[in-house]
C-alpha cells in the first residue's frame, strides 16, 4: 500500500513516470519479443542493441566538443541501431552464411566505438546509466516516445499480423505463397532497433536484449498461437517489471536488474516444469508390443 501510495503522490513524479513507463514498455517487450523469439533472431537484436552505445558515445562526444552543440545521445543511438539493423537485414537476405560473422562484428565493433567516443569526450562520463539503465530517470518526453512507438508497434502487428505469422513458422512456404518475407524481415529489424534505443533506458542496453526473450519465451510455454504468445508476454513483461520496480525501491537496487532476474527465475521455473511433466507424461505411456520386455 505504500509503495501504490508513493506511485500516486504527485511529489514523486519520478516514481510514477517509472511505473508507466513499465506498463508501455511491456507493449514492446511482448509484442517484439515474441516476434524476435519466433522467427529466431534473438542474436540480431542482441547485436543491435550492443550496437547503439556507438551512437551513444558519438553523440556524447560531438555534443561535448562543440562539434554539434546539444546533439542529443537519442538520436545518435537511433542512427547506429537504424545502421545496424540495416547491415545486418541486408546480410542475411542476401549471404546467409555471412550472417554469424556480421552480427559479431558489429556487435564488438558498436561497443567498441562507443568506448573510443567515451574515452575522447571532454570531462567524465560513466556509460554504466546506458549500459544497466535506470527506470528513475524516466522523463515525461520519454513516455510520449514509448506510447507513439506502442501505437505504431500495434498498429503494424494487427494490419500485417497474416504475413508475421506465417513468415515467422514457415518463411519457405510464406515465400512461395507470395508472402513478402523479405519486407517483413527488414521491417521487423527497423522497429526492433527503434524500440531498443528507447527501452535501453529502461533496463539498459546490456540487459534489453533479455526482456525482450524471457518474457515472450515464458509465454511460450503456455500459449499456442502468436497472438495469444503476445497477450501472455506483454502480461509477463507488466508483471515483471512492476514487481521489479517494487523491489528495487524496497531494498534500494537497480529497478531494471530486479525485472531480469525475476523474468529469468521464472523462465527457468516455466522449463523446469515443463520437462518434469513431459518426463511424467511419458512414464504414464503404455508399452508397445514390441518395446514390452515380457513379450520378449
Amino acid at each position: 500500500m505504500e509503495f501504490i501510495a508513493v506511485i500516486l503522490n504527485p511529489s514523486f513524479p519520478f516514481m510514477r513516470n517509472a511505473f508507466l513507463a513499465g506498463l508501455l514498455s511491456s507493449a514492446l517487450f511482448g509484442v517484439l519479443g515474441t516476434a524476435v523469439t519466433a522467427r529466431r533472431i534473438a542474436g540480431l537484436a542482441g547485436a543491435v542493441s550492443h550496437a547503439v552505445l556507438g551512437g551513444i558515445g558519438m553523440a556524447l562526444y560531438l555534443s561535448a566538443a562543440g562539434i554539434l552543440p546539444g546533439f542529443p545521445p537519442l538520436a545518435g543511438a537511433l542512427i547506429f541501431a537504424l545502421l545496424s539493423a540495416a547491415l545486418i537485414g541486408v546480410v542475411s537476405l542476401k549471404a546467409k552464411q555471412r550472417e554469424d560473422t556480421a552480427i559479431n562484428a558489429i556487435w564488438a565493433v558498436g561497443m567498441s566505438a562507443g568506448v573510443l567516443f567515451l574515452a575522447k569526450t571532454p570531462g567524465y562520463t560513466d556509460p554504466s546509466a546506458y549500459l544497466f539503465g535506470n527506470i528513475l530517470l524516466i522523463s515525461n518526453r520519454d513516455l510520449i516516445l514509448l506510447a507513439v512507438l506502442d501505437a505504431l508497434t500495434l498498429i503494424l502487428t494487427w494490419r500485417f499480423y497474416p504475413q508475421l505469422q506465417a513468415a515467422s513458422f514457415d518463411e519457405e512456404f510464406a515465400r512461395v505463397r507470395g508472402v513478402p518475407t523479405g519486407a517483413v524481415f527488414l521491417t521487423l529489424l527497423a522497429v526492433t532497433a527503434a524500440a531498443i534505443v528507447l527501452l535501453q533506458t529502461f533496463v539498459g542496453i546490456v540487459m534489453v536484449i533479455a526482456m525482450l526473450t524471457l518474457p515472450a519465451g515464458t509465454a511460450g510455454y503456455f500459449s499456442r498461437s502468436l497472438g495469444g504468445m503476445m497477450l501472455a508476454a506483454t502480461l509477463f513483461s507488466a508483471i515483471f517489471s512492476t514487481a521489479g520496480l517494487f523491489l528495487g525501491w524496497t531494498f534500494d537496487v537497480p529497478a531494471g536488474a530486479m525485472a531480469v532476474i525475476l523474468a529469468g527465475a521464472i523462465f527457468l521455473a516455466s522449463a523446469l516444469i515443463r520437462v518434469l511433466l513431459n518426463k511424467k507424461a511419458r512414464g504414464k505411456e503404455p508399452l508397445s508390443k514390441t518395446n514390452d520386455p515380457r513379450l520378449g
